[in-house]
């Protein structure tokens, strides 16, 4: 059932015996909404990425094949969770997503535990979930490539969106307790981090001791400034050699985030100089 109402698209669906499914991800019917778009949601019963004790809500672009070259979009979404009885057992903030070709598909990691739906009301002989959404198109237009876009919190190019986003939804919490307010030292270290993560997902056997050491700094100063990165800590361990020269090496990590502040400043002023320093004042945003 679809509503339109001054722009803002209203969409529910139903699931029977919620408890009953076994599937990973169950998806809605496609329905239309303001700014040429097609859309869907993604349910997923035992939760998305690496969160395993929730259940998830995602937005995502039905056909996106049917949108121009270069297509971008922002839209507003919220979310409300029913029982059969019409009880509410969940509402969602009102949040601003950001959809482009690179990225289809943005939602709701933790909407909820098992355990709470069925303290609110989703119950074992009661398990239909009624699934209620909102969503409204705030901007369209084109991507230039050039933009500043903020995922989270963190400004990052649109090169990186991807990765940043990817990142920041399968693990949610891993910047609760990041300490660094500065829009361009949070650039940096969110480079820094992008940059690892990609480093670690190259082949065991090509990484040389050297490469794990640096690895090893670049860990603890991102994790010194908050980032919570026990996934990655663990990983780095298992690539890991013996190496005498962890402990000698461990205290270069300052010398290092100052290098690739260099690196980020001068990215950042160089991209001021190609698209004019006004963009700033206009950068996509992505909540």
């Amino acid at each position: 059932m679809v509503e339109d109402q001054k722009e803002t698209t209203s969409f529910t669906f139903e699931i029977d015996n919620f408890w009953e499914k076994e599937a990973d991800v169950i998806r809605s019917p496609i329905f239309s909404s303001g700014g040429g778009c097609e859309w869907y949601v993604d349910v997923y019963p035992k939760g998305y990425g690496a969160v395993k004790d929730h259940l998830s809500v995602h937005f995502g672009v039905a056909t996106p094949e049917s949108l121009r070259l270069g297509w971008k979009r922002r839209a507003n979404t919220s979310l409300v969770l029913l029982n059969q009885s019409g009880k509410e057992l969940y509402r969602s903030p009102k949040y601003c997503y950001f959809f482009c070709a690179q990225l289809l598909k943005w939602g709701y990691s933790r909407v909820s535990t098992h355990k709470k739906l069925k303290e609110e009301g989703l119950l074992e002989n009661n398990n239909k979930l009624i699934v209620q959404v909102e969503i409204k198109v705030v901007e369209e237009g084109d991507i230039t490539g050039n933009e500043m876009l903020d995922v989270r919190g963190f400004q990052v190019l649109y090169s990186q969106v991807t990765s940043a986003t990817h990142l920041l939804q399968d693990h949610p919490d891993i910047a609760v307790n990041f300490i660094p307010k500065i829009p361009l030292v949070k650039t940096a270290y969110m480079s820094a981090l992008l940059g690892l993560v990609e480093t670690l997902n190259k082949p065991p056997e090509s990484f040389t001791e050297t490469e794990l050491n640096k690895a090893k700094r670049e860990l603890n100063e991102l994790t010194r400034a908050g980032f919570k990165l026990d996934w990655l800590g663990t990983k780095l361990d298992e690539l890991s050699f013996d190496d005498k020269d962890q402990k000698a090496n461990a205290d270069d990590g300052d010398s290092l985030v100052e290098e690739l502040f260099k690196v980020v400043v001068h990215s950042w002023n160089d991209w001021k100089v190609r698209v004019g320093f006004s963009h700033l004042l206009h950068s996509e945003k992505i909540d």
